[in-house]
C-alpha cells in the first residue's frame, strides 16, 4: 500500500539532515502527523526562523540576528585575543565553557585539498588583516584535532608569524576519565607535548 503523498515528501526532506537515515526519518514524519497541530507549526515556524532572520557576523561571521554579533560589540570582551574557529556551531561550544573572554573568528571550514578546499576558500585572509590592522596580541587556534584541522592550524600560524603575533594552539590530549591503556599512540603523544608543569 503507497503512503500518502504528504507523509513520503516529509521522509524525503527529513532524509537529507545529516545522521537521518530511513528509519528514523519515518519515526519523525510520524510521530509529527501524531502531534497537535501548533507542535508541528512551531517546529515549522522555528526551521522558517533561521533562515530569515539568522546571518552571519560580518566581523567574526559567527551566526547572530543583529550584526555585529553580541560577541563582537560587547566592549568587556578581550578585542586583543582572538579564538580562530572552524564552524559557527564551535563559537557556542567555546562560550559554553565559560572561561573565553576574548572575540573570534570563524573560518567557515578547513583546509582539505581532497575536497577541493584551499586557504582561499576560507576567511583566513580577513584573520590575516584584522590581526594586521587592530594589533592583536594572541590567536588561539581552536580547530579540530583531525588532519585537516593540524594542517590548517600550521598554515595559519606560517601566514600570522610576520605579524609579530603570539599563535597559541589548544592542548589536546587524554580526555578526563579515560585510561591510558585505550589511548592510540596519536593522543598520547599529544598528551605527552602538552604537558604541564604541577604544583
Amino acid at each position: 500500500m503507497k503512503r500518502p503523498t504528504a507523509i513520503t515528501e516529509l521522509i524525503e526532506e527529513l532524509k537529507r539532515l545529516p545522521g537521518v537515515g530511513q528509519k528514523t526519518a519515518e519515526r519523525l514524519s510520524f510521530f509529527l502527523m501524531r502531534s497537535k497541530v501548533d507542535q508541528a507549526t512551531k517546529l515549522a515556524n522555528a526551521i522558517h526562523n533561521i533562515k530569515d532572520k539568522i546571518i552571519l557576523c560580518s566581523v567574526c561571521h559567527g551566526i547572530t540576528e543583529t550584526d555585529p554579533c553580541g560577541i563582537c560589540s560587547n566592549s568587556s570582551r578581550d578585542q586583543k585575543q582572538i579564538c580562530v574557529v572552524e564552524e559557527p556551531h564551535d563559537v557556542y561550544v567555546m562560550e559554553n565553557m565559560g572561561y573565553y573572554k576574548g572575540v573570534y573568528h570563524v573560518l567557515m571550514g578547513v583546509i582539505s585539498p581532497l575536497d577541493g578546499i584551499g586557504p582561499d576558500d576560507l576567511n583566513i585572509e580577513l584573520l590575516k588583516k584584522k590581526v594586521a590592522s587592530k594589533k592583536i596580541r594572541e590567536v588561539i587556534l581552536a580547530t579540530n584535532p583531525d588532519m585537516e584541522g593540524e594542517s590548517t592550524a600550521v598554515y595559519i600560524s606560517k601566514i600570522l608569524k610576520p605579524l609579530n603575533v603570539k599563535v597559541t594552539r589548544i592542548a589536546r590530549g587524554l580526555p578526563v576519565g579515560s585510561d591510558i591503556e585505550y589511548a592510540d599512540s596519536v593522543t598520547l603523544l599529544k598528551s605527552l607535548e602538552g604537558r604541564m608543569e604541577m604544583g
